[in-house]
């Protein structure tokens, strides 16, 4: 909005940049354009006020520089305005004990969403919530994803299978809840002109698909909503190898619950052999594929990777959330090339239990190892009961 404070007038400009994102040939009349709104608004006394909304950030243009007096607030810059973005989680716990809904499974479902503001006195971090889906939820008295209503998972498909080398590699790794650095600098701010993965993973940030983390300039994907969004896009996809992987994980939770450690074991196996993409040559490619293969676990679990406990930090935590209480939870040990019973030694010698000592009685020791030259996985699996006090 341009206000005309004299003449008491005011200018609107909507898609201001529609010709560049949809006339892309017609050069001549970008220039014209951009040389039009220059006359009327750049360095004008009479413009108060500029305001621009939308999802992506103003477009590059290229040698033929866009406007430049617009301050550009976005999901990898959100500048003073973050905690306007969305719902915060003070919010969102009111609206919770008001509506009788379980906070903690709306974070789980809808949470993720990490916006910085830098200020003089330091960083301050929200966590912002999709309102669309919070609200929903509400209403409905039910956990669901309600953002696929207003954006398709056709649109990520096309993403996904976009041919930038190591776009793949970096999906596969987020679904395993792992976190990808990238460049955001060379996004030219459109959804046509990709150089490379990092821009695809750029916009996808934009669009709400990823969440991106500016003190590390990794991405992550938010919450179980928009997890369920990749699933559905994988179905539709020639991925068959991740997919599968995906549904068999509520097979691997089962044994794992069972305490069957050559089940859970074959099901690394397998997981391993279908993702062949990953590098597998260390324990990080190894927590890679384990969880990925015990994706389903985040329906009921809180995933926690390097929980400090102890003496150490314990691989992977499970913790059950309030409302899957009647789950064991889980302590994780990884292992590379030794033995999948010393790792339940080590997590009893380091007191990785401690951190999960509400849990006594109901908590699983699982230990897992790859052997190189065997290519194959171990585990061992115990259920931990307090040793009575001398």
């Amino acid at each position: 909005m341009v206000q005309c404070p004299k003449e008491k007038c005011h200018l609107e400009v909507r898609e201001w940049d529609c010709l560049f994102r949809e006339y892309q040939q017609d050069q001549n009349a970008q220039k014209q354009y951009l040389d039009f709104l220059r006359a009327w608004l750049k360095d004008q006394e009479y413009v108060a006020l500029a305001y621009m909304t939308g999802i992506l950030p103003i477009k590059k243009y290229g040698s033929h520089s866009a406007l430049n007096m617009f301050t550009e607030y976005s999901m990898t810059d959100p500048g003073d305005f973050a905690e306007y973005f969305g719902f915060t989680e003070n919010e969102v716990k009111a609206l919770c004990a008001e509506h009788h809904m379980s906070f903690e499974e709306t974070q789980a479902w809808y949470d993720g969403y990490g916006l910085a503001t830098h200020t003089e006195s330091g960083d301050k971090l929200h966590s912002m919530y999709s309102p669309k889906s919070v609200v929903e939820a509400m209403l409905r008295h039910k956990f669901g994803t309600y953002w696929n209503q207003t954006e398709t998972y056709e649109a990520l498909k096309i993403y996904m299978q976009m041919d930038m080398d190591g776009l793949k590699d970096a999906i596969v790794r987020m679904l395993a809840r792992e976190g990808i650095r990238i460049h955001i600098g060379t996004f030219g701010n459109d959804m046509t002109t990709f150089a490379t993965k990092d821009d695809v993973l750029t916009l996808l940030v934009h669009l709400g698909y990823l969440t991106y983390d500016s003190e590390r300039e990794m991405v992550t994907i938010p919450n179980k909503e928009v997890s369920q969004e990749y699933e559905n896009a994988l179905s539709a996809m020639d991925w068959h190898e991740v997919i599968d992987s995906v549904e068999r994980s509520k097979k691997l939770v089962e044994s794992l619950w069972a305490m069957d450690g050559d089940a859970v074991a074959k099901g690394i196996d397998r997981a391993h052999k279908e993702i062949s993409i990953l590098q597998y040559n260390d324990e990080n490619a190894l927590s890679c594929t384990i969880n990925l293969a015990f994706y389903f676990a985040r329906e009921y679990y809180t995933i926690v990777r390097e929980l400090p406990s102890g003496k150490g930090f314990a691989d992977i935590c499970l913790i059950p959330r309030k409302a899957h209480l009647d789950k064991p939870a889980v302590i994780i040990e990884l292992k590379w090339d030794k033995n999948s019973f010393g790792a339940i030694r080590q997590i009893k010698e380091r007191q990785y239990v401690e951190a999960l000592k509400d849990y006594t009685g109901n908590l699983l020791l699982a230990g897992i190892n790859y052997d190189r030259e065997a290519k194959t996985h171990t585990c061992a699996i115990e259920k931990f009961m307090q040793e009575p006090e001398v």
